[in-house]
């Protein structure tokens, strides 16, 4: 029998103490969700959540989603996975075993208790894409047995996974595709672009550019992104995605390499070296459903986000 809510709406987070799952958290909490946190820590960080751990109306629980979790919820956002090539790539068959067999455990756990559950997927999906910009009936150029195929082809196969219990068991589902992100509570070290850049920026180290610095890539501000779970976690049953958010405004890597050296004052060079094997080259999210099914599209600029970003990594290093 679905579970039946008694007061407030209670909601899991997997991943709930990455990047993306802190912001989450602490909007649930700000909107009086009990939240449950599932995290396995891989690449979760405590200090992402610290704020929290007071907060009678959050639990932390370690757990890994490759296993199967039993609680009573409303609602179930699925984040769970590594989503940076230097985590997703050291431990390729964890990784792949993350996206696939969470996204049954946690689909299970929704058909159980009669869930709405938000799928966490990415632009990963469409590979490096042959259509520019990227729309959701695109069906992608994927090297389905490179380097980063465990990502790509994990979630890809939790987007089947997702439609095929909600054909076959009504399973309400939500399926969104990230595009790059950023903001305060990113990894130092996850080897992504921004706290790539904004890392090397601060320490006046050299700015390490892959390829020409001409590929380009749309940065959507965290904060934004969250609106975007929410409206697509409350919008009606018929609508499942998937949904492409991001920010279509476009930079190449050497705008954004010359952006952060100016903002953080930086007397840091930019270097160039060989382009990694299947990076993207281009990389534009088409929002149109987005802005037609929720009302969404991103409201921060790329340097009043930058700032925020560069704050949190100065105070990080201050720590």
């Amino acid at each position: 029998m679905p579970y039946k809510k008694i007061n407030q709406p209670r909601s899991l987070v997997t991943g709930g103490a990455g990047f993306l799952g802190s912001h989450l958290c602490a909007r649930l909490l700000k909107e009086k969700n009990d939240v449950i946190c599932l995290d396995n820590f891989y690449t979760g960080q405590k200090r992402n959540i610290s704020d929290f751990i007071t907060n009678p109306y959050f639990e932390l629980v370690r757990h890994d989603v490759t296993f199967p979790y039993y609680v009573e919820v409303d609602r179930i956002f699925n984040l769970a996975c590594p989503a940076s090539p230097p985590h997703y790539q050291s431990d390729p068959v964890q990784t792949t075993k993350t996206s696939v067999h969470g996204a049954i455990n946690m689909l299970g756990l929704a058909k159980r208790t009669g869930s709405v559950i938000l799928q966490a997927s990415t632009s990963e999906v469409y590979g490096d894409p042959a259509v520019h910009p990227q729309v959701e009936s695109y069906w992608g150029n994927v090297n389905p047995i490179g380097p980063r195929s465990c990502y790509d082809e994990g979630k890809r196969c939790a987007e089947t996974l997702f439609f095929d219990y909600y054909r076959q068991h009504n399973v309400k589902i939500k399926v969104v595709r990230i595009f790059n992100t950023y903001g305060p509570n990113m990894h130092p070290n996850d080897g992504r672009v921004v706290s790539n850049f904004i890392m090397q920026a601060l320490q006046n180290k050299d700015i390490t550019v892959y390829g020409s610095g001409l590929q380009t890539r749309s940065f959507c501000y965290v904060d934004d992104l969250i609106d975007a779970f929410l409206l697509a976690s409350e919008s009606p049953p018929d609508f499942t995605g998937p949904v492409n958010i991001g920010n279509p405004s476009e930079f190449t890597m050497l705008e954004l390499a010359e952006k952060i050296i100016s903002l953080t004052g930086s007397s840091s060079k930019i270097i160039y070296m060989p382009l990694p094997l299947d990076d993207p080259k281009q990389r534009k999210p088409d929002i149109t459903i987005a802005k037609e099914k929720l009302k969404w599209e991103p409201k921060t600029a790329l340097e009043d986000g930058l700032k925020e970003t560069i704050a949190y990594f100065r105070k990080f290093m201050e720590a």
